[in-house]
């Protein structure tokens, strides 16, 4: 395909601003093009890794803590997640509609969003103010608004990612890896709070290590 082609399947702004950081280069830009989809490509894996240990470890704390193996529920419709008690009740009504609720099936069925907001100060207070308990390895001292903060930052790179947005670029539209690898680093360190050796959970998925180098070394040769 030629250039012009590109431009047209994936649109002229969208190809402009890589264009512009790549001041015209029309190889590079195609290649940074690439590599931020590839680099969408390896957050995934990792990011759905963290998800998945995350909820499971604030599902378990709230089986015991509220001694309610249907809690979900119960804090949705009294309790400390009615904020969300719609998102929740929809999920819950999807399941038993096609024969398939279980308690465990409805974890699975919740968004990130849901399990981050309840780090959030008030959801945080009145479930007790225990849900750190999650976190035996945290930093000493880290306290509840720092961990939203964090979790948060995940949660927005996550969107970012799903609605195909740059995430080699900061807010001049310069390249740059500083914002993937924050984040990477972010998820690195909730692993390691939550009580996992980060290597041994990532074993055999690809991580963003080796794309965010390469774009390193595409922007120093700009």
């Amino acid at each position: 395909m030629k250039f012009k082609e590109y431009k047209i399947a994936f649109s002229s702004p969208r190809i402009g601003k890589y264009l512009l950081s790549c001041n015209g280069d029309k190889n590079k830009t195609l290649t940074l093009y690439r590599h931020n989809i590839k680099l969408s490509q390896k957050f995934y894996g990792v990011l759905s890794v963290l998800e998945v240990v995350l909820r499971n470890a604030i599902n378990e704390h709230y089986k015991i803590y509220l001694q309610d193996t249907d809690w979900l529920i119960s804090q949705a419709q009294n309790g400390f997640l009615v904020n969300y008690q719609d998102a929740i009740l929809k999920e819950r009504d999807k399941l038993i509609n096609n024969n398939q609720y279980t308690h465990d099936k409805l974890v699975a069925s919740l968004s990130l969003g849901i399990w981050i907001f309840m780090f959030s100060r008030n959801c945080y207070r009145n479930s007790g103010k225990t849900l750190l308990q999650i976190f035996p390895n945290k930093t000493y001292g880290l306290n509840q608004k720092e961990i939203y903060s964090d979790l948060d930052k995940i949660r927005i790179f996550r969107n970012r990612m799903a609605h195909h947005e740059p995430l080699c670029f900061n807010s001049f539209g310069t390249v740059t890896i500083d914002y993937a690898k924050e984040i990477y680093d972010l998820i690195i360190k909730f692993f390691n709070f939550l009580g996992y050796n980060s290597n041994e959970l990532l074993y055999g998925i690809e991580t963003p290590i080796v794309i965010i180098k390469k774009i390193n070394e595409l922007a120093k040769s700009m």
